[in-house]
């Protein structure tokens, strides 16, 4: 009785060991896209007031994990009955993230916000509706975003045991959710712990320098984020069409991948733009003419 029950925590010890080298191969294959998650989720969860940062990462930190809970099952039964679905969820996916990367350039180029919007900006943060609709959009980017991680997680172990893909892609997401959302609340909390070293140090030495410093550094950072966030929107959108779709991969072969996935990111997102823009401004007169 006694060896069974060793043979079995044997048993638990060597699969554990297994899952521990599958997700650190995993995690190693989905670190491009976890970088652009970072950057991405970093962007959305910032520009709030101070006092609701936490509260709006903690909310969108749930979704994700909720988007990782539908996710994962679905991913792993429709690897097994219906594969071709992961790659039409994945391109759909793409054309949502190309959106929402050429809107933001779309916005930036050509509706830029005038000088002294930004106390209307901070009542406007008030509004709860405002608040629930970006942590509605991040959790919506979250969830194309985590697709891709699973299925390059599920990709890295598909010649592996049914439960070894099970622990290696829920690991994965898990890790997912964790690491990028713990490093998120580390930067829109920069200038609080700047403030706090500040007043700790009585406003000198070295202290005080640093406090300063990441007081100073958030703006940039954010600013920063913004840039690589829609970049990297534009980066894995093109890099699902890239991959995914066979025309799209063979073209442009003298030019850098990097390069291509951009170029064809942009030019489907500012394609789904004009669609929607349009789509946008015939419903509204639409609606105009029948009232």
């Amino acid at each position: 009785m006694a060896s069974g029950f060793f043979a079995i925590l044997d048993d638990i010890a060597s699969l554990m060991d297994d899952v521990a080298v599958t997700s650190k191969i995993a995690t190693r294959k989905t670190a491009g896209i976890l970088g652009d998650d970072l950057a991405v989720n970093a962007e959305k969860a910032t520009g709030f007031l101070s006092t609701r940062e936490l509260p709006v990462l903690w909310a969108i930190t749930k979704g994700s994990l909720i988007n990782k809970l539908i996710i994962v099952p679905i991913a792993l039964i429709l690897n097994v009955f219906f594969p071709i679905a992961i790659k039409v969820f994945l391109v759909l996916g793409g054309i949502y993230l190309a959106f929402e990367g050429a809107e933001k350039i779309v916005e930036y180029f050509f509706h830029r916000k005038k000088p002294g919007h930004e106390v209307i900006e901070e009542r406007e943060e008030k509004n709860g509706d405002v608040e629930k609709a970006k942590i509605k959009s991040a959790i919506t980017t979250d969830f194309i975003l985590s697709i891709e991680i699973v299925i390059i997680a599920l990709g890295a172990v598909l010649d592996r045991s049914l439960t070894i893909q099970i622990l290696t892609v829920s690991v994965v997401a898990l890790l997912a959710t964790i690491g990028v959302y713990g490093i998120v609340a580390l930067i829109v909390r920069m200038d609080d712990t700047g403030y706090r070293l500040i007043k700790y140090s009585n406003d000198k030495g070295l202290w005080s320098t640093l406090g300063h410093l990441l007081v100073k550094s958030l703006p940039l950072v954010i600013k920063f984020l913004s840039v690589i966030g829609t970049i990297a929107l534009i980066l894995v959108s093109g890099g699902i069409f890239v991959h995914n779709i066979e025309y799209l991969h063979h073209i442009l072969p003298n030019i850098p991948s990097i390069l291509k996935e951009f170029v064809i990111g942009l030019a489907v997102g500012l394609i789904a733009v004009g669609i929607f823009t349009v789509a946008k401004r015939m419903f509204s007169s639409g609606t105009a003419t029948n009232h």
